[in-house]
């Protein structure tokens, strides 16, 4: 297909990740919202404005004495509002005009005049430069939804004059959408975009390689393959019986998220698998992503514990790509990962279950209770007794029914469904788990 814009935005890693399996289309590459040539003094400082905002409601809680007051202030200011009872909720919001407000100010002014330059589909994971150019009558615009659900500033003021069309990750999402005035015909149910290089193609046979390694690692016990091991064979085939790498052990990769929050729940369950590492029967990756700060905390941590096992790796890159290209390499190696629910929430496709670290904010809310239904991921018990509840549930099967779940439930294909809407206005749509 011809090249398209694609444009992201500084907000955490979600709404970058999203865009990063469409590199290879991307026109020019991947723009920065706010962050490039043509963006203005002013329109910089308004986004800067805007990452600050984000980075301290990601810390708040951290904040003594007035942490908790200010993440309940930021949290109110981006809450998502109860599904039901089911009912219109188009009507603008105050957040819905005070962004309005800063539209107007020039926010996403930059992206605008790259993207004019020559008339391209638009492609954005973040909501602003997808309402710019719809205030300036720009066309095709696909904006990625990268939650499970979604506060009412991500649709225009209008929704009904508006021509964004929306990638929704979930059912929950497309519903969302509907309830804020979008038109069903531009909601696709596409499903949240993941990378190529974790499925393999469309017939997914790199994801069906992992699955079939991380589902034996999962159950060493066989009971999870005593109830499901024929419908493990009808949908991974040959892979269902895989020849397990020679040294392969439990993989357990936990990762903070964009603004580097939580960091020490890694210290406190590598403290408490520190029998197993050591012993050389569990990995574990510390994912700093591209947070110097947190890599430094998690290099003292390692030194600290477990001295220079080589069952203990601590993932970080100075660049966004780099460390985008590296956490691939690690999710198909990974066994169990644990973090926050954020995008990474729909990872639960690939057949990895999820531990989920607390919340932060009404979206990851949402994201929990979308993980939760689907049976791919679980609460995070406390981490300084992971040793006692990790080996417990392993046991027992339990996280390889979660990551069976993840897979049969959640939608895989996204990154090609997308493609397909771009370029020919429709997607094949399907009940079979591995086409969805």
């Amino acid at each position: 297909m011809d090249p398209v814009w694609v444009v992201s935005a500084d907000m955490g890693y979600g709404h970058q990740r999203a865009v990063w399996p469409f590199r290879d289309v991307a026109h020019g590459g991947i723009i920065a919202a706010g962050d490039n040539e043509h963006a203005s003094t002013r329109e910089r400082a308004l986004w800067k404005r805007y990452l600050r905002i984000y980075e301290t409601f990601s810390r708040a809680k951290g904040i003594p004495l007035v942490g908790k007051q200010l993440f309940g202030l930021l949290d109110k200011l981006l809450r998502i509002p109860s599904m039901y009872p089911i009912r219109n909720l188009s009507a603008s919001t105050f957040q819905v005009d005070m962004l309005d407000a800063q539209l107007r100010k020039g926010l996403g002014a930059g992206v605008m005049s790259i993207v004019e330059r020559e008339r391209r589909p638009l492609l954005t994971s973040f909501y602003v430069p997808a309402l710019v150019a719809n205030r300036s009558g720009y066309e095709p615009i696909y904006t990625i939804i990268c939650d499970a659900d979604l506060n009412r500033v991500w649709v225009a003021k209008e929704p009904w004059d508006s021509t964004i069309n929306y990638f929704a990750p979930c059912g929950r999402a497309a519903q969302r959408l509907r309830s804020y005035g979008v038109p069903t015909e531009r909601i696709f149910l596409t499903g949240f975009p993941l990378d190529p290089a974790l499925l393999g193609g469309r017939d997914l046979p790199t994801l069906k390689h992992d699955l079939g390694i991380r589902l034996s690692m999962l159950d060493p016990r066989s009971r999870f393959h005593l109830a499901h091991g024929r419908s493990v064979e009808h949908f991974l085939g040959p892979h269902a019986t895989p020849t397990i790498p020679p040294g392969r052990v439990l993989h357990i990769t936990y990762a903070v998220g964009g603004a580097g929050a939580q960091k020490e729940i890694g210290e406190r369950l590598l403290r408490s698998l520190r029998p197993e590492v050591l012993d050389g029967r569990m990995r574990v990756t510390l994912v700093a992503g591209t947070r110097a700060e947190v890599r430094t905390y998690f290099d003292s941590v390692r030194r600290e514990l477990v001295g220079d096992c080589p069952f203990v790796d601590v993932l970080y890159r100075p660049q966004l790509h780099d460390y985008f290209s590296a956490f691939n390499d690690l999710v198909r190696h990974t066994d169990i990962l644990w973090t926050k629910p954020s995008e990474l929430s729909f990872y639960c496709g690939l057949g990895l279950p999820i531990i989920m670290s607390p919340t932060i904010g009404s979206q990851e809310k949402f994201n929990r209770k979308w993980l939760l239904e689907t049976g791919a991921g679980m609460r995070q018990d406390k981490p300084e007794h992971a040793r006692e509840w990790i080996n417990e549930l392993l046991l027992d099967g339990r996280f390889a029914d979660m990551a069976w779940l993840g897979f049969l439930r959640a939608r895989k294909l996204g990154t090609y469904h997308a493609l397909d809407v771009i370029e020919g206005g429709s997607f094949h749509q399907s009940d079979d788990p591995l086409k969805r």
